[in-house]
């Protein structure tokens, strides 16, 4: 067992924490309360190579692992820039492209993704589909040589900002079981036919939150990723991934929390000490952070299990159910360390608490990996 990270590893970290700290909290917040981008801070990390640095390095990546990326997830949550398209463009649909693509594909696609300069986001949730998968309305008919698309989906991160998404759609039905039989197809956000309808979240971020309906939507059989019917398999492989950079986005959040309660703790005195002297302030604060760190743990050993090619599902749900119960005991610590205070828009911890209050819901309910892990890992019934 090594414990240690690399030096390409660390200097990675470094240069990451530098570059977005150069941007930080204030830059992340005015462009979300504005209705602004974040791009400036895209092209920077874009200039250095990290957007790719999972993506092969024979169309531009960095030939690296989801570790890497993980790690800039973690370093710009942690500095106050949440980049939420850092998980679904080369985290999810470079990937899944990476791994399913033809070779024309490829070429076509991923240099785009590894230097940044295009986007493509990741359509697979309905409102009705919830975490069954199966039971996805949205269907690509055959049509000549390509297919039709027709259906809706919910909660479609970054639609504005990106050039195409990669659309989960039901091509078929498998007689044995009636289940839906999936595949995906890279589709243009500007595709005719398609329109998309902004959803007001509570959430602070840049990135906006869309519902997309698709009436006869063309998509050229070559776009088709794979092969028809057999979408499953590369939805997963994509999925791991996501809840992989998800995880350290939530431990980046948490770090900096803590960084914040922990900074406040030291200033602020009362009856002539600092308040965290005292151990109601200290012991949260002490086992906050141990959390953290087991979360943290738990997220690059998925990262690891990924990248050295072994079964990740179990521990990617792991460190996404820990990641995000961690960084949500960490900021809201943080705001009860501040007091009143804690709840001001300067201080941004309730910003950050939304973001880690999604880590329970999405990308999968923290009910939904309960259930997963009892029947997975401790071999009990399937409750659903």
């Amino acid at each position: 067992m090594d414990f240690a990270e690399t030096r390409e590893q660390l200097l990675l970290r470094e240069t990451v924490r530098r570059i977005a700290s150069g941007f930080g909290e204030s830059y992340f917040r005015e462009q979300a309360r504005s209705g602004g981008k974040t791009t400036e801070l895209w092209d920077a990390l874009a200039a250095e190579g990290f957007l790719g640095a999972c993506l092969p390095e024979e169309y531009g990546g960095g030939g690296l692992g989801i570790t890497e990326l993980a790690i800039v997830c973690e370093e710009t949550a942690a500095a106050g820039c949440p980049l939420l398209l850092l998980v679904v463009t080369p985290s999810i649909s470079g990937t899944i492209i990476a791994r399913f693509g033809n070779e024309e594909q490829k070429r076509r696609w991923l240099p785009g993704l590894a230097s940044g300069r295009e986007k493509i986001v990741f359509a697979l949730t309905e409102p009705d589909a919830g975490s069954n998968t199966h039971n996805l309305s949205t269907v690509a008919e055959r049509d000549g040589d390509g297919y039709r698309l027709r259906g809706t989906k919910h909660y479609i991160t970054g639609v504005d900002e990106a050039g195409a998404m990669l659309v989960v759609a039901r091509t078929g039905t498998d007689e044995r079981t009636g289940r839906g039989l999936l595949s995906l197809f890279v589709v243009p956000t500007e595709a005719p036919g398609l329109e998309r309808q902004l959803i007001e979240v509570a959430l602070v971020t840049p990135e906006r939150q869309f519902t997309l309906f698709f009436d006869d939507v063309a998509v050229p059989a070559e776009n088709l990723i794979g092969e028809e019917n057999n979408g499953l398999p590369q939805l997963f492989f994509g999925l791991n991934p996501e809840r992989i950079t998800g995880a350290a986005f939530a431990v980046g959040a948490g770090l900096l929390a803590l960084e914040k309660a922990c900074r406040y703790a030291n200033e602020r005195e009362v009856w002539g000490v600092p308040i965290g002297a005292h151990q109601g302030l200290a012991h949260p604060l002490a086992k906050c952070k141990i959390e953290l760190e087991l979360a943290k743990l738990m997220t690059y050993k998925a990262a690891w299990l990924y990248d050295e090619g072994y079964d990740a599902g179990q521990a990617t749900n792991m460190a996404n159910y820990a990641a995000a119960e961690a960084s949500l005991a960490c900021i809201d610590e943080a705001i009860q360390v501040h007091g009143g205070p804690g709840l001001s828009e300067e201080i941004g911890l309730t910003d950050m608490w939304w973001g880690a209050r999604l880590g329970r819901t999405a990308p999968v309910s923290r009910e939904m990996i309960l259930n997963y892990i009892a029947q997975a890992s401790l071999g009990l019934p399937r409750s659903y």
